[in-house]
C-alpha cells in the first residue's frame, strides 16, 4: 500500500494529529454520490460479464478473471436496495485493494476525485436505513454537492459481505 509523502496541504491540529486533505473516489449509485478512500482504489473498469457463483448472495454478481487473479464482483445497488441495476456504457467496476485482498464493486458511474480537508466533513446523521451508518465515515461537502462517505475497508470486510476474512482488513 502507498502512502502519499507529500503534506503541503496539511496542518496540525491542537491534538497534535496532523489534518491534511483527503482525496476520495466519488461515483454513484442510483440519484446519490458516495465517496471511497482514493488510496483503496487499485483501477477503474467497464463492466463486463461476470461468471455467476451458485448459491452466492444477489449482491454478489460473481467473479471475474483480472490478469490471472479471479475477483469477487460486489454489485452496490442491490446491496444496497436502489432499484433495479441497469448494465450501460456507464456501469463501471471499481477494483479495490482491501486489507490485501481484491475485490470488484460495480457502480452506476464514476465522477471524479475530490479533495475534502477535515472541515469539509460532516459526521454522519443516524438513519434507520438499509445503509447501516456504522459504514460512514461522514458527510463530505462541496458547494452544493454533498459525498456520503463510505468506510470501503468495514463495509467489504464486514460478516454480512463475507468477502474477506476480519483479520485481514
Amino acid at each position: 500500500m502507498q502512502e502519499s509523502t507529500s503534506n503541503a496541504s496539511s496542518s496540525t491540529h491542537a491534538s497534535g494529529k496532523e489534518i491534511a486533505g483527503h482525496e476520495y473516489l466519488a461515483f454513484t449509485l442510483g440519484s446519490e454520490e458516495y465517496g471511497i478512500d482514493i488510496l483503496k482504489v487499485q483501477e477503474i473498469r467497464g463492466y463486463e460479464a461476470v461468471t455467476r457463483i451458485a448459491n452466492a448472495p444477489a449482491f454478489i454478481k460473481g467473479v471475474i478473471n483480472l490478469r490471472g487473479i479471479i475477483i469477487p464482483v460486489v454489485d452496490m445497488r442491490i446491496k444496497f436496495n436502489l432499484g433495479e441495476p441497469v448494465y450501460d456504457q456507464f456501469t463501471v467496476v471499481i477494483i479495490l485493494n482491501i486489507g490485501g485482498r481484491i475485490v470488484g464493486m460495480v457502480v452506476d458511474s464514476v465522477s471524479d476525485v475530490t479533495t475534502l480537508t477535515p472541515e469539509q466533513v460532516k459526521p454522519a446523521p443516524e438513519m434507520g436505513s438499509a445503509f447501516s451508518t456504522d459504514y460512514l465515515i461522514g458527510l463530505g461537502t462541496i458547494d452544493e454537492r454533498m459525498l456520503i462517505l463510505v468506510d470501503i475497508d468495514r463495509l467489504m470486510s464486514s460478516a454480512e459481505m463475507g468477502l474477506i476474512d476480519v483479520q485481514a482488513a
